[in-house]
Parts: structure tokens; C-alpha cells; sequence
């Protein structure tokens, strides 16, 4: 176990305090975790929607960052953190206010870099987006 993957196991557990952005935000945390994987279903609320009922894009990067940096937690080597310094986006559908799964996955990792992806699908499995975005490692201090 890692400082990482303990702080995941907690979360997972719902045994820990969250960042208040998350709390602001209502990000929520993740469902369930695995050695370079990691999964959450969100739902969305009224007041986080566009105009027309569709999701905003700009909170749907806010939701690819806590994923992917999850993501990037399952392998981040104990005696390190990390932070974001690379994120894409790709909105492949307009999303409709219904329950996303989003999943992140790692798909590389060096002694100074984690690369990772995540998918947002809807109930039915359709696509709506694509995030990727790489982590670079720093010593604790």
C-alpha cells in the first residue's frame, strides 16, 4: 500500500474528508478501484447544467481532472505526489442531464510522468467525451 492507495481505499470507503472542491461541486469520488483503473458514476444536478438542459463542458474537465488524477493515484510510487500539468478534452456527443460512468485508466508510466485517459459513456454505454492528461511526479518534500 501506498500513501495513494490507502487515500483511494478511503475514498472508496467513504471514511475520509474530501477536498472542499469537491464538497463545492459536487464532484462525488469513486465507486470502485484497481492497479492502473479506477470508475465512478456521476448524475448531474440542475444547477450545474447549461440553458438548454445539456451538460457544460467546463465541469465535465473539472470531472476528467479528479478522474484522471485518480487514475494516476493507483500507481503514483509512494515516496512522490503529482499534479495535472497536461489535460484534453474531446466532447464527442452533447450530453443530456442523465448519469455518466466515467472511467480512467493509466496507459503509461515513467519515473517522471503518468499518462492516463478516461471515458464519460452514458446508462446505455454511448460515448459523450474523452479526457486524457499526464501527471508529472515530484518528491515529497
Amino acid at each position: 500500500m501506498t500513501w495513494a492507495t490507502e487515500r483511494l481505499d478511503a475514498l472508496k470507503a467513504g471514511a475520509t474528508e474530501v477536498p472542499p472542491v469537491v464538497t463545492t461541486l459536487r464532484m462525488g469520488t469513486l465507486e470502485d478501484w484497481g492497479p492502473g483503473w479506477v470508475r465512478k458514476t456521476w448524475r448531474p444536478t440542475p444547477e450545474i447544467l447549461n440553458g438548454d438542459g445539456s451538460l457544460f463542458g467546463g465541469y465535465l474537465a473539472a470531472l476528467a481532472d479528479q478522474i484522471l488524477a485518480f487514475a494516476a493515484m493507483t500507481v503514483v510510487p509512494d515516496e512522490t505526489y503529482y499534479r495535472t500539468i497536461n489535460l484534453q478534452m474531446q466532447f464527442v456527443k452533447v450530453g443530456a442531464a442523465r448519469p455518466l460512468t466515467i472511467e480512467g485508466r493509466v496507459t503509461a508510466s515513467t519515473r517522471q510522468l503518468i499518462t492516463v485517459e478516461a471515458d464519460f459513456r452514458r446508462e446505455d454505454g454511448e460515448l459523450i467525451a474523452r479526457a486524457a492528461a499526464q501527471q508529472i511526479l515530484m518528491p515529497k518534500v
